[in-house]
């Protein structure tokens, strides 16, 4: 876990760990040993949207998967409906079913990973646990080689699935403006449904296990519900036309911390509706929906606040379009009693409700028959030089927006990271957290690790998450006494 270093009234946790990308947390005590404030600080920077200006478009669904390890497949997708929208385009509905059935292994390879190695130590070994077992050995131990091995296996299945239909497992290279570069042989579409029926198995198993080991564990329940995880905020994801959960393509939907409706849009229109605030001592901006404003980090009805990710996706939906997700979807909201639902640990069972549903979803495209099918591509002619591509990331809304000339040399590049859009959130969540746990100068590594416990559970995503920002970087730099007092401040506008 990271580590503490008091200095005077500051605690820093410095690098937050078990997620992706390197942040630190600044928790600032006051003279009672209580939580004046906190923050979030992202501490390294990546350029994509800088050096991808001057190329040709269609190279861009193979360069934005670069951007990150562990979400390629999520930039890939959205990347290349992009480039559709770049060169006025509608990909043929095979082409559509396959990017779909793709996309489907991709949400699964990436909830399982957060899940069972990064995030779940924390409630499976439980967060007093110790340091050298909270992790996947730890979450081994716990349930046994068997259950260890599956974990292994499925998510082996799912990168496996990447690989045979993205031609990389980890870099796909298949989107292409149009469409895909290959059609599905019926005998890798045998393979493949041998290994999503491995994995909608696996997924019921993961909804049991939070049922038996997190539901029915009295400490476990507390934190789900606790004041210190607990953050009231607008929500936005995407819907289908009948407002149910889906990952490829939909209308973009916002409900307020009542589960009003607060807007709708088409991807294409996402610049009416979500604006992004700066701040100069962090490398991500603070996405924020237009029609409330920027009121600061903070939350509420009045706050321009929004959270994507798992939980946003359920709590702006009316329910997932396959019957055994559905049936999981509704015990949650039982269990809690309310919608939205507004526990930041919740954004955990939502990532498994998920699976369940992508892993369904997987299977039904595969039954399809046009799955095989050989139309795989329209054919492309002069690009009508901007467009936009939208898809719901593991970690939540991702829009890539193009502008081209009329040759599809790259003019202008916007990317809005999941990550990005949870930024004020997280902030505010450090600071919940913290409040609520730090009292009278008392801090542990356990109550340090509650903190991290509020970031990982939106499955931060840093390295993706990071802008470039045009021109000179504005800076705020911070020197202090040894006792935490400001001795001097140095700006850079």
């Amino acid at each position: 876990m990271g580590t503490s270093l008091e200095r005077g009234k500051i605690v820093t946790i410095s690098p937050v760990t078990r997620l992706e990308g390197h942040a630190k947390i600044e928790i600032i005590l006051n003279d009672h040993g209580n939580v004046r404030d906190a923050y979030l600080q992202i501490v390294e920077l990546r350029g994509f949207e800088r050096f991808c200006q001057g190329r040709l478009v269609e190279e861009l669904p193979r360069i934005m998967p670069r951007i990150c390890g562990v979400c390629p497949g999520a930039h890939h997708m959205a990347s290349a409906k992009a480039a559709d929208a770049v060169y006025g385009v509608e990909p043929t509905e095979t082409a559509k079913k396959l990017r779909e059935l793709f996309y489907c292994a991709h949400i699964i390879h990436s909830h399982m990973a957060h899940f069972y190695v990064l995030a779940g130590p924390d409630l499976l070994v439980g967060p007093a646990g110790d340091p050298t077992e909270r992790n996947i050995f730890g979450v081994f131990k716990k349930l046994g080689m068997e259950f260890g091995r599956q974990i292994i296996a499925n998510r082996r299945y799912a990168q496996r699935v990447q690989e045979l239909m993205g031609g990389k497992a980890t870099h796909p290279v298949f989107g292409l403006p149009g469409g895909v570069s290959k059609p599905l042989r019926r005998e890798e579409k045998g393979t493949i449904e041998e290994m999503f029926k491995s994995i909608l198995d696996f997924a019921r198993m993961g909804l049991s296990l939070w049922e038996d080991s997190i539901l029915k564990e009295e400490d476990r329940v507390y934190l789900l519900k606790s004041d210190a995880y607990y953050l009231e905020t607008y929500y936005m994801a995407m819907v289908d036309r009948n407002n149910k959960v889906n990952f490829y393509e939909g209308e973009i939907k916002a409900v307020d911390p009542k589960g009003r409706e607060a807007a709708r849009f088409k991807p294409i229109e996402y610049l009416d509706f979500i604006g992004e605030h700066v701040e100069p001592w962090s490398y991500l901006k603070f996405p924020f929906l237009k029609n409330i404003g920027w009121r600061g980090i903070i939350n509420g009805e009045g706050s321009g606040v929004y959270r994507v990710n798992s939980l946003a996706r359920l709590n702006v939906s009316e329910g997932m379009a396959t019957p055994l997700a559905q049936e999981a979807y509704e015990k949650m909201y039982e269990f809690f009693g309310e919608k939205p639902v507004h526990a930041t640990l919740a954004f955990h069972w939502g990532r498994l409700i998920e699976t369940l549903y992508a892993a369904e979803r997987g299977l039904e495209l595969l039954a399809d028959p046009e799955i095989t099918g050989q139309d795989i591509r329209t054919d492309v002619a002069r690009p009508v030089g901007e467009g936009v591509g939208v898809v719901e990331a593991p970690r939540g809304t991702l829009y890539h927006h193009y502008v081209t000339d009329d040759k599809g040399i790259v003019q202008s590049v916007n990317l809005i990271v999941a990550t990005v859009q949870n930024n004020a959130a997280m902030s505010l969540s450090v600071k919940k957290a913290a409040s609520n746990l730090i009292r009278e100068w008392k801090v542990s590594d356990e109550i340090l690790n509650m903190v991290e416990m509020a970031v990982r559970a939106y499955d931060p995503c840093i390295g993706c998450a990071t802008h470039s920002l045009i021109g000179q970087m504005p800076l705020e730099l911070n020197i202090r006494k040894a006792d935490g007092e400001i001795y001097k401040t140095i700006i850079r506008p």
